[in-house]
Protein backbone atom coordinates (compact mmCIF):
# COMPACT_ATOMS: atom_id res chain seq x y z
CA UNK A 1 0.00 0.00 0.00
CA UNK A 2 1.17 3.63 -0.54
CA UNK A 3 3.03 5.18 2.24
CA UNK A 4 0.69 7.79 4.53
CA UNK A 5 4.30 10.19 4.32
CA UNK A 6 3.77 12.64 0.92
CA UNK A 7 6.93 13.20 -0.70
CA UNK A 8 7.20 17.24 -1.01
CA UNK A 9 7.50 19.06 -4.32
CA UNK A 10 10.69 20.89 -4.32
CA UNK A 11 10.20 24.76 -3.44
CA UNK A 12 10.29 26.97 -6.28
CA UNK A 13 13.98 28.83 -6.94
CA UNK A 14 14.78 32.47 -6.81
CA UNK A 15 15.15 33.60 -10.30
CA UNK A 16 19.15 33.63 -11.06
CA UNK A 17 20.95 35.98 -9.29
CA UNK A 18 22.54 37.85 -12.18
CA UNK A 19 19.92 39.41 -13.87
CA UNK A 20 18.13 40.60 -11.16
CA UNK A 21 21.66 42.18 -9.23
CA UNK A 22 22.01 44.31 -12.83
CA UNK A 23 18.65 45.62 -12.19
CA UNK A 24 19.10 46.62 -8.69
CA UNK A 25 22.00 48.19 -9.64
CA UNK A 26 20.47 50.38 -12.28
CA UNK A 27 18.07 51.33 -9.88
CA UNK A 28 20.58 52.25 -7.60
CA UNK A 29 22.46 54.66 -10.46
CA UNK A 30 18.79 55.86 -11.25
CA UNK A 31 18.22 56.75 -7.66
CA UNK A 32 22.24 58.67 -7.54
CA UNK A 33 20.84 60.49 -10.72
CA UNK A 34 17.32 61.40 -9.35
CA UNK A 35 19.13 63.07 -6.53
CA UNK A 36 21.65 64.84 -8.32
CA UNK A 37 18.92 66.06 -10.62
CA UNK A 38 16.66 67.00 -7.46
CA UNK A 39 19.35 68.91 -6.24
CA UNK A 40 20.10 70.94 -8.86
CA UNK A 41 16.39 71.50 -9.32
CA UNK A 42 16.46 73.68 -6.37
CA UNK A 43 14.69 76.68 -6.52
CA UNK A 44 12.07 79.44 -4.59
CA UNK A 45 10.65 77.11 -1.57
CA UNK A 46 7.84 79.64 -2.17
CA UNK A 47 6.99 79.03 -5.63
CA UNK A 48 3.95 77.14 -5.78
CA UNK A 49 5.20 74.88 -8.83
CA UNK A 50 9.14 74.73 -7.31
CA UNK A 51 7.32 73.33 -4.41
CA UNK A 52 5.25 70.59 -6.42
CA UNK A 53 8.31 69.70 -8.29
CA UNK A 54 10.36 68.94 -5.31
CA UNK A 55 7.40 66.60 -3.98
CA UNK A 56 7.52 64.96 -6.72
CA UNK A 57 10.70 64.23 -7.06
CA UNK A 58 10.63 62.94 -3.32
CA UNK A 59 7.60 60.70 -4.24
CA UNK A 60 9.75 59.06 -7.62
CA UNK A 61 12.54 58.53 -4.99
CA UNK A 62 10.12 56.91 -2.02
CA UNK A 63 8.85 54.40 -5.60
CA UNK A 64 12.85 53.88 -6.11
CA UNK A 65 13.29 52.54 -2.64
CA UNK A 66 10.52 50.53 -2.94
CA UNK A 67 11.31 48.94 -5.93
CA UNK A 68 15.53 48.63 -4.64
CA UNK A 69 14.19 46.51 -1.96
CA UNK A 70 11.51 44.06 -4.09
CA UNK A 71 14.36 43.25 -6.13
CA UNK A 72 16.97 42.51 -3.27
CA UNK A 73 13.26 40.70 -2.18
CA UNK A 74 12.90 38.59 -5.48
CA UNK A 75 16.66 38.15 -6.00
CA UNK A 76 16.83 36.84 -2.17
CA UNK A 77 13.15 34.60 -2.47
CA UNK A 78 10.68 34.84 -0.28
CA UNK A 79 11.81 34.91 3.51
CA UNK A 80 11.29 31.60 6.15
CA UNK A 81 9.89 33.69 8.70
CA UNK A 82 7.88 36.98 7.94
CA UNK A 83 9.61 39.88 9.37
CA UNK A 84 8.19 42.20 12.69
CA UNK A 85 6.47 45.31 11.96
CA UNK A 86 4.61 46.66 9.01
CA UNK A 87 5.19 45.12 5.63
CA UNK A 88 7.71 46.20 3.00
CA UNK A 89 5.77 48.62 0.77
CA UNK A 90 5.14 47.26 -2.45
CA UNK A 91 5.55 49.18 -5.95
CA UNK A 92 2.31 50.47 -7.18
CA UNK A 93 0.97 49.55 -10.84
CA UNK A 94 1.41 51.60 -13.63
CA UNK A 95 -1.85 52.76 -14.89
CA UNK A 96 -0.94 55.70 -17.28
CA UNK A 97 1.50 58.57 -16.29
CA UNK A 98 2.38 59.34 -12.58
CA UNK A 99 1.08 63.02 -13.10
CA UNK A 100 -2.06 61.60 -13.90
CA UNK A 101 -2.11 60.28 -10.56
CA UNK A 102 -0.76 63.13 -8.45
CA UNK A 103 -2.75 66.58 -7.41
CA UNK A 104 -1.38 69.46 -5.36
CA UNK A 105 -3.44 72.32 -3.97
CA UNK A 106 -2.89 75.49 -1.74
CA UNK A 107 -5.35 76.80 0.90
CA UNK A 108 -4.55 80.44 1.34
CA UNK A 109 -5.18 81.64 5.16
CA UNK A 110 -5.46 85.13 4.67
CA UNK A 111 -7.64 85.46 1.88
CA UNK A 112 -9.24 81.93 2.82
CA UNK A 113 -8.83 80.78 -1.17
CA UNK A 114 -8.08 77.47 -2.44
CA UNK A 115 -6.34 76.71 -5.63
CA UNK A 116 -6.56 72.77 -7.00
CA UNK A 117 -5.06 71.43 -10.06
CA UNK A 118 -7.45 69.43 -12.82
CA UNK A 119 -5.15 66.25 -11.52
CA UNK A 120 -6.80 67.01 -7.79
CA UNK A 121 -10.23 67.45 -8.96
CA UNK A 122 -9.93 64.06 -10.98
CA UNK A 123 -8.47 62.04 -7.78
CA UNK A 124 -11.03 63.35 -5.31
CA UNK A 125 -13.99 62.87 -8.32
CA UNK A 126 -14.94 66.60 -7.61
CA UNK A 127 -16.29 68.67 -10.95
CA UNK A 128 -13.55 70.58 -12.41
CA UNK A 129 -16.43 73.66 -13.10
CA UNK A 130 -16.97 73.82 -8.79
CA UNK A 131 -14.58 76.02 -6.83
CA UNK A 132 -12.07 73.92 -5.01
CA UNK A 133 -12.79 73.04 -1.41
CA UNK A 134 -10.99 75.30 1.57
CA UNK A 135 -9.35 73.33 4.52
CA UNK A 136 -13.07 73.93 6.55
CA UNK A 137 -14.28 72.01 3.82
CA UNK A 138 -12.05 69.76 2.81
CA UNK A 139 -12.98 67.27 6.03
CA UNK A 140 -16.58 66.57 3.85
CA UNK A 141 -15.27 64.21 1.66
CA UNK A 142 -12.76 62.21 4.14
CA UNK A 143 -14.18 58.92 5.38
CA UNK A 144 -15.74 59.81 9.12
CA UNK A 145 -13.67 57.32 10.60
CA UNK A 146 -10.75 59.23 9.01
CA UNK A 147 -11.57 63.05 9.66
CA UNK A 148 -9.86 63.02 13.13
CA UNK A 149 -6.40 61.80 11.43
CA UNK A 150 -7.23 64.59 8.33
CA UNK A 151 -7.68 67.32 11.41
CA UNK A 152 -4.82 66.53 13.40
CA UNK A 153 -1.86 66.37 10.18
CA UNK A 154 -3.90 69.74 9.12
CA UNK A 155 -3.85 71.42 12.66
CA UNK A 156 -0.35 70.30 13.45
CA UNK A 157 0.83 71.87 10.02
CA UNK A 158 -0.89 75.16 10.57
CA UNK A 159 -0.21 75.47 14.52
CA UNK A 160 2.82 74.31 15.09
CA UNK A 161 4.88 74.44 11.40
CA UNK A 162 4.89 70.72 11.11
CA UNK A 163 5.10 68.68 7.60
CA UNK A 164 2.19 67.11 6.83
CA UNK A 165 3.07 63.30 5.57
CA UNK A 166 -0.10 60.82 5.69
CA UNK A 167 -3.23 59.12 4.23
CA UNK A 168 -6.74 59.16 4.61
CA UNK A 169 -9.92 57.65 2.58
CA UNK A 170 -12.39 59.63 0.94
CA UNK A 171 -15.59 57.84 -0.70
CA UNK A 172 -15.43 58.97 -4.81
CA UNK A 173 -18.45 59.43 -6.70
CA UNK A 174 -18.48 55.58 -8.01
CA UNK A 175 -19.20 55.13 -4.51
CA UNK A 176 -15.89 53.16 -3.48
CA UNK A 177 -13.63 54.63 -0.95
CA UNK A 178 -10.37 55.78 -2.23
CA UNK A 179 -6.80 55.96 -0.46
CA UNK A 180 -5.16 59.30 -0.70
CA UNK A 181 -1.61 60.09 0.69
CA UNK A 182 -0.92 64.20 1.17
CA UNK A 183 2.55 65.53 1.96
CA UNK A 184 2.99 69.38 2.65
CA UNK A 185 4.29 71.89 4.36
CA UNK A 186 3.20 75.55 6.05
CA UNK A 187 4.13 78.39 4.24
CA UNK A 188 6.01 81.48 6.69
CA UNK A 189 5.20 85.07 6.30
CA UNK A 190 7.87 87.18 6.77
CA UNK A 191 7.06 87.22 10.48
CA UNK A 192 7.11 83.32 10.95
CA UNK A 193 3.68 83.44 10.72
CA UNK A 194 1.86 80.71 8.69
CA UNK A 195 0.12 82.44 5.56
CA UNK A 196 -0.81 79.60 3.59
CA UNK A 197 -0.40 75.66 3.44
CA UNK A 198 0.61 73.45 0.33
CA UNK A 199 0.19 70.05 -0.30
CA UNK A 200 0.37 67.00 -2.69
CA UNK A 201 -2.25 64.70 -3.17
CA UNK A 202 -1.08 60.94 -4.03
CA UNK A 203 -4.61 58.45 -4.85
CA UNK A 204 -2.57 55.44 -3.66
CA UNK A 205 -5.63 53.11 -3.54
CA UNK A 206 -4.03 50.58 -5.81
CA UNK A 207 -0.90 50.63 -4.35
CA UNK A 208 -2.25 49.66 -1.26
CA UNK A 209 -4.09 47.33 -2.57
CA UNK A 210 -0.85 46.22 -4.40
CA UNK A 211 0.42 45.90 -0.76
CA UNK A 212 -2.16 44.03 0.51
CA UNK A 213 -2.26 41.28 -2.25
CA UNK A 214 1.80 40.62 -1.53
CA UNK A 215 0.93 40.43 2.59
CA UNK A 216 -1.53 37.99 1.89
CA UNK A 217 0.44 36.21 -0.65
CA UNK A 218 3.32 36.12 1.95
CA UNK A 219 0.72 34.94 4.20
CA UNK A 220 -0.38 32.45 2.70
CA UNK A 221 3.05 31.21 1.72
CA UNK A 222 4.09 31.25 5.38
CA UNK A 223 0.75 29.01 6.02
CA UNK A 224 1.51 26.59 3.56
CA UNK A 225 5.10 25.71 4.68
CA UNK A 226 4.44 25.68 8.14
CA UNK A 227 1.80 23.15 6.91
CA UNK A 228 4.23 20.99 4.97
CA UNK A 229 6.58 21.18 7.87
CA UNK A 230 4.41 20.41 10.73
CA UNK A 231 3.00 17.39 8.23
CA UNK A 232 6.31 16.15 7.49
CA UNK A 233 7.07 15.83 11.36
CA UNK A 234 4.28 14.33 12.45
CA UNK A 235 4.40 11.84 9.86
CA UNK A 236 7.87 11.32 10.52
CA UNK A 237 7.31 10.58 14.26
CA UNK A 238 3.95 8.38 13.51
CA UNK A 239 6.71 6.38 11.29
CA UNK A 240 8.66 5.94 14.60
CA UNK A 241 6.16 4.81 16.97
CA UNK A 242 3.79 2.63 14.63
CA UNK A 243 4.70 -0.88 14.22
CA UNK A 244 5.65 -1.25 10.73
CA UNK A 245 2.46 -1.93 7.76
CA UNK A 246 4.17 -3.30 5.07
CA UNK A 247 5.19 -6.24 6.32
CA UNK A 248 3.12 -8.90 8.31
CA UNK A 249 4.33 -9.74 11.70
CA UNK A 250 4.16 -13.31 12.90
CA UNK A 251 3.89 -13.70 16.71
CA UNK A 252 5.72 -14.79 18.39
CA UNK A 253 8.71 -14.64 16.60
CA UNK A 254 10.68 -17.57 18.12
CA UNK A 255 8.99 -20.87 18.13
CA UNK A 256 6.02 -21.85 16.03
CA UNK A 257 3.60 -18.85 14.91
CA UNK A 258 0.37 -18.66 16.99
CA UNK A 259 -1.13 -15.09 15.30
CA UNK A 260 -0.70 -13.96 11.96
CA UNK A 261 -1.23 -10.01 12.28
CA UNK A 262 -1.34 -7.26 9.67
CA UNK A 263 -2.44 -3.57 10.32
CA UNK A 264 -2.39 -0.34 7.99
CA UNK A 265 -2.98 3.54 8.73
CA UNK A 266 -5.11 5.48 6.77
CA UNK A 267 -4.71 9.08 6.11
CA UNK A 268 -8.03 10.67 5.34
CA UNK A 269 -8.60 11.43 1.54
CA UNK A 270 -10.09 15.27 2.29
CA UNK A 271 -7.05 16.94 3.72
CA UNK A 272 -3.19 16.20 4.45
CA UNK A 273 -3.28 16.63 8.17
CA UNK A 274 -1.83 13.94 9.94
CA UNK A 275 -4.83 12.37 13.01
CA UNK A 276 -4.08 10.26 16.39
CA UNK A 277 -5.30 7.12 15.18
CA UNK A 278 -2.32 4.46 16.07
CA UNK A 279 -2.34 0.40 16.34
CA UNK A 280 -0.04 -1.70 17.82
CA UNK A 281 0.99 -5.59 18.05
CA UNK A 282 3.79 -6.20 20.90
CA UNK A 283 4.76 -9.77 21.40
CA UNK A 284 4.50 -10.13 25.50
CA UNK A 285 6.43 -12.58 27.49
CA UNK A 286 5.14 -15.84 28.51
CA UNK A 287 4.40 -15.73 24.24
CA UNK A 288 1.11 -13.63 24.91
CA UNK A 289 0.46 -10.64 22.35
CA UNK A 290 -0.96 -7.13 22.73
CA UNK A 291 -3.10 -6.26 20.17
CA UNK A 292 -4.47 -2.72 20.03
CA UNK A 293 -5.87 0.21 18.10
CA UNK A 294 -7.22 3.85 19.05
CA UNK A 295 -7.70 7.23 18.65
CA UNK A 296 -6.55 10.84 20.36
CA UNK A 297 -8.61 13.49 19.42
CA UNK A 298 -6.84 16.13 17.10
CA UNK A 299 -4.07 16.38 14.39
CA UNK A 300 -0.73 17.72 13.36
CA UNK A 301 2.30 17.13 15.62
CA UNK A 302 1.29 17.57 18.51
CA UNK A 303 -1.63 14.54 18.85
CA UNK A 304 1.29 12.59 17.19
CA UNK A 305 3.25 13.30 20.68
CA UNK A 306 0.72 12.25 22.64
CA UNK A 307 0.24 9.11 20.55
CA UNK A 308 4.27 8.45 20.93
CA UNK A 309 3.35 8.93 24.74
CA UNK A 310 0.37 6.94 24.82
CA UNK A 311 2.13 4.22 23.14
CA UNK A 312 4.99 4.27 25.21
CA UNK A 313 3.01 3.85 28.60
CA UNK A 314 1.20 0.92 26.64
CA UNK A 315 3.74 -1.25 25.57
CA UNK A 316 5.66 -0.55 29.13
CA UNK A 317 2.41 -1.33 31.15
CA UNK A 318 1.33 -4.46 29.10
CA UNK A 319 5.13 -5.83 29.27
CA UNK A 320 4.97 -5.35 32.83
CA UNK A 321 1.78 -7.65 33.20
CA UNK A 322 -0.91 -5.03 33.28
CA UNK A 323 -4.28 -6.80 31.93
CA UNK A 324 -6.46 -4.48 29.66
CA UNK A 325 -8.56 -3.30 31.48
CA UNK A 326 -5.96 -2.42 34.53
CA UNK A 327 -4.33 -1.12 31.34
CA UNK A 328 -6.86 1.06 30.28
CA UNK A 329 -7.54 2.95 33.55
CA UNK A 330 -3.82 3.84 34.19
CA UNK A 331 -3.74 5.20 30.43
CA UNK A 332 -7.00 7.18 31.33
CA UNK A 333 -5.48 8.35 33.97
CA UNK A 334 -2.55 9.66 32.16
CA UNK A 335 -4.29 11.42 29.82
CA UNK A 336 -6.18 13.20 32.44
CA UNK A 337 -3.04 14.23 33.96
CA UNK A 338 -0.86 15.57 30.80
CA UNK A 339 -0.09 18.68 30.36
CA UNK A 340 -3.01 19.74 27.90
CA UNK A 341 -5.27 16.93 28.61
CA UNK A 342 -6.93 15.38 25.27
CA UNK A 343 -9.77 12.45 24.81
CA UNK A 344 -9.01 9.16 23.52
CA UNK A 345 -10.72 5.92 22.77
CA UNK A 346 -8.97 2.52 22.47
CA UNK A 347 -9.65 -0.96 22.12
CA UNK A 348 -6.60 -3.42 24.07
CA UNK A 349 -6.41 -6.83 23.84
CA UNK A 350 -4.31 -9.70 25.28
CA UNK A 351 -3.84 -13.15 23.02
CA UNK A 352 -3.06 -15.83 25.02
CA UNK A 353 -1.92 -19.11 22.74
CA UNK A 354 -1.90 -21.49 25.32
CA UNK A 355 -5.74 -21.63 25.35
CA UNK A 356 -6.80 -19.52 22.29
CA UNK A 357 -8.09 -16.59 24.71
CA UNK A 358 -8.56 -13.28 24.23
CA UNK A 359 -8.86 -10.94 26.67
CA UNK A 360 -10.10 -7.45 26.17
CA UNK A 361 -11.32 -3.85 27.29
CA UNK A 362 -12.30 -0.93 25.59
CA UNK A 363 -12.78 2.97 25.96
CA UNK A 364 -15.58 3.97 24.36
CA UNK A 365 -14.31 2.27 20.82
CA UNK A 366 -15.85 -0.11 18.60
CA UNK A 367 -15.91 -3.80 19.73
CA UNK A 368 -13.76 -6.42 17.70
CA UNK A 369 -14.69 -7.88 15.09
CA UNK A 370 -14.57 -11.80 14.77
CA UNK A 371 -15.05 -13.58 11.63
CA UNK A 372 -15.58 -17.41 11.20
CA UNK A 373 -16.56 -19.64 8.97
CA UNK A 374 -17.44 -17.18 6.41
CA UNK A 375 -19.90 -15.26 8.86
CA UNK A 376 -18.96 -11.92 11.46
CA UNK A 377 -20.22 -10.73 14.77
CA UNK A 378 -19.12 -8.00 16.95
CA UNK A 379 -17.80 -9.15 20.31
CA UNK A 380 -20.28 -8.05 23.35
CA UNK A 381 -18.55 -5.01 24.35
CA UNK A 382 -17.82 -4.56 27.97
CA UNK A 383 -17.92 -1.13 30.25
CA UNK A 384 -15.42 1.30 29.39
CA UNK A 385 -15.70 5.12 28.82
CA UNK A 386 -13.49 7.44 26.78
CA UNK A 387 -9.94 8.21 27.89
CA UNK A 388 -9.17 11.65 29.44
CA UNK A 389 -12.89 11.89 30.41
CA UNK A 390 -13.16 11.02 34.24
CA UNK A 391 -10.05 10.76 36.01
CA UNK A 392 -11.61 7.93 38.13
CA UNK A 393 -13.58 5.66 35.42
CA UNK A 394 -13.57 1.73 35.87
CA UNK A 395 -12.88 -0.49 33.14
CA UNK A 396 -14.38 -3.88 32.65
CA UNK A 397 -12.68 -6.73 30.41
CA UNK A 398 -14.40 -9.35 28.85
CA UNK A 399 -12.68 -12.90 27.18
CA UNK A 400 -13.67 -14.75 24.09
CA UNK A 401 -12.41 -18.44 23.14
CA UNK A 402 -10.85 -18.35 19.56
CA UNK A 403 -10.69 -21.35 16.95
CA UNK A 404 -7.96 -22.05 14.49
CA UNK A 405 -8.39 -20.07 11.57
CA UNK A 406 -10.64 -17.00 13.33
CA UNK A 407 -10.18 -13.71 12.31
CA UNK A 408 -9.90 -10.94 14.59
CA UNK A 409 -10.08 -7.58 12.93
CA UNK A 410 -9.61 -3.88 15.11
CA UNK A 411 -10.67 -0.64 13.24
CA UNK A 412 -10.92 3.31 14.38
CA UNK A 413 -14.33 4.82 13.04
CA UNK A 414 -12.49 6.39 10.62
CA UNK A 415 -12.47 3.04 8.46
CA UNK A 416 -16.39 2.19 7.90
CA UNK A 417 -19.27 1.64 9.82
CA UNK A 418 -18.84 -2.03 11.64
CA UNK A 419 -22.40 -3.48 9.44
CA UNK A 420 -20.32 -2.98 6.44
CA UNK A 421 -17.04 -4.19 7.56
CA UNK A 422 -19.34 -7.57 8.47
CA UNK A 423 -20.64 -7.76 5.23
CA UNK A 424 -17.12 -8.35 4.08
CA UNK A 425 -17.00 -11.75 5.75
CA UNK A 426 -17.28 -14.03 2.63
CA UNK A 427 -14.62 -12.05 0.55
CA UNK A 428 -12.35 -12.27 3.69
CA UNK A 429 -13.01 -16.04 4.71
CA UNK A 430 -11.31 -16.57 0.33
CA UNK A 431 -8.05 -14.63 1.70
CA UNK A 432 -4.85 -16.27 2.27
CA UNK A 433 -2.99 -14.16 5.06
CA UNK A 434 -3.62 -11.16 7.17
CA UNK A 435 -2.24 -8.99 4.69
CA UNK A 436 -4.85 -9.85 1.81
CA UNK A 437 -7.47 -9.47 4.75
CA UNK A 438 -6.17 -5.77 5.52
CA UNK A 439 -5.99 -4.94 1.76
CA UNK A 440 -9.22 -6.22 1.11
CA UNK A 441 -10.79 -4.01 3.21
CA UNK A 442 -9.20 -0.89 2.32
CA UNK A 443 -10.27 -1.53 -0.70
CA UNK A 444 -13.88 -2.15 -0.09
CA UNK A 445 -14.19 0.60 2.73
CA UNK A 446 -13.56 3.10 -0.63
CA UNK A 447 -9.55 4.82 -0.01
CA UNK A 448 -11.11 7.87 -1.55
CA UNK A 449 -14.33 8.35 0.53
CA UNK A 450 -12.49 8.69 3.95
CA UNK A 451 -12.88 12.00 5.45
CA UNK A 452 -10.91 10.77 8.73
CA UNK A 453 -7.63 9.20 9.20
CA UNK A 454 -8.20 5.37 9.89
CA UNK A 455 -6.44 2.22 11.39
CA UNK A 456 -6.99 -1.48 10.50
CA UNK A 457 -5.15 -3.93 12.29
CA UNK A 458 -6.34 -8.08 12.01
CA UNK A 459 -5.09 -11.08 13.55
CA UNK A 460 -5.67 -14.71 12.19
CA UNK A 461 -5.23 -17.53 14.73
CA UNK A 462 -2.72 -19.95 12.93
CA UNK A 463 -2.17 -22.51 15.22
Amino acid sequence: MPSHVSADHPAAQPPARGSVDALISQTRRLKGDMDAVRQDAQGDATDPEGRWQRALYDLARHQLDDLDAHLAQLRDGPRPVPPAGPPPAAAAPRRGSLLSRVGSAEWNLLTDEAVWSEELYRILGRDPATPPLTLDELPCLVLEEDRPRLTAMVTDCLVDARPIDGEFRVLHPTGTPRTVHMMGEPVLDSDGATASMWAVLRDVSELRRTQRAVRESQDSLQARRQAQTEHRLAAQLQEAVLPPHRVPLRLPHEGPSTLDVAACYLPAATTSLIGGDWYDALELPDAETLLGVGDLTGHGPAVTSNTAMLLGALRGMAMAGAQPARLLSWLNQLLDATARPVLGSAVCCRYRPQTRTLVWAQAGHPAPLLFRDGTGRRLRAPEGSLLGAAPRAAYEQAEETLREGDLILLHTDGLAPADRLLALAPLLEGTRSSQECVEAAVRECGEDERTDDACVLVARVTR
